[in-house]
């Protein structure tokens, strides 16, 4: 399987929001999804039991089934505060490594010791793993937008994404949902910022 890995150190940086949607995007498709949720809330897990049984499934992922002769995506909702052994354990895990950041000095802040680390990373540096970096909750032509775009600039890392704070992502997210399970015409410009960040999926090796 390819296995994505979604980390950040810092609480609320949005990694739920883009662990599930990303789920949704890759099932709806075609593609066999799973979820490994290590977070202590468990949020990734709450929202697949309230997904509706009639749109693209994403799995749970099971330890005791061998995932290893399934095709498909595995993508892991880490925990906050992952750094040392533990990073090290879930980047041998990972094909991607995706860090999503918020616009809040704070997220920045906690981010960069955690990008380093990545960047230092054997499994980074022989290229085994590829990372990237989501703009998470960004309002556009802000101070705080622009301060994470330099932010972002400046970092060795591709920026993927930048994804704008919207209704629909909260709304979705209630209902087991993703923006893209919700109809074409409320989601059009949600669905543009993530076509920078499929695209990589669909370019990178695994």
């Amino acid at each position: 399987m390819n296995v994505i890995l979604v980390a950040n150190p810092k609480g609320g940086s949005g990694k739920t929001t883009l662990v599930v949607n990303l789920a949704a995007m890759l099932a709806i498709r075609g593609d066999n999804v799973r979820l490994l949720d290590l977070d202590k809330q468990q949020s990734a897990t709450a929202w697949l039991h309230r997904r509706p049984a009639d749109l693209a499934p994403v799995w749970l992922y099971k330890p005791e089934q061998n995932h290893k002769t399934l095709a498909g995506w595995l993508i892991i909702d880490s925990p906050a505060g992952l750094h040392g052994k533990n990073l090290e354990r879930s980047l041998k895990l990972a094909h991607r490594v995706l860090v999503p950041i918020a616009p809040s000095i704070f997220d920045m802040t906690a981010s960069k010791t955690f990008l380093e680390a990545l960047k230092i990373e054997k499994t980074i540096r022989k290229k085994r793993a590829y990372a990237g970096m989501v703009g998470m909750r960004i309002t556009p032509r802000t101070r705080a937008a622009a301060q994470l775009d330099s932010f972002l600039a400046a970092e060795e890392l591709p920026a993927l994404a930048h994804l704008q704070e919207t209704q629909a992502y909260v709304n979705s997210t209630f209902e087991g949902k993703s923006i893209f399970d919700l109809p074409v015409y409320q989601t059009v410009r949600e669905r543009e910022q993530w076509q920078s960040l499929e695209t990589w999926l669909k370019t990178t090796p695994a």
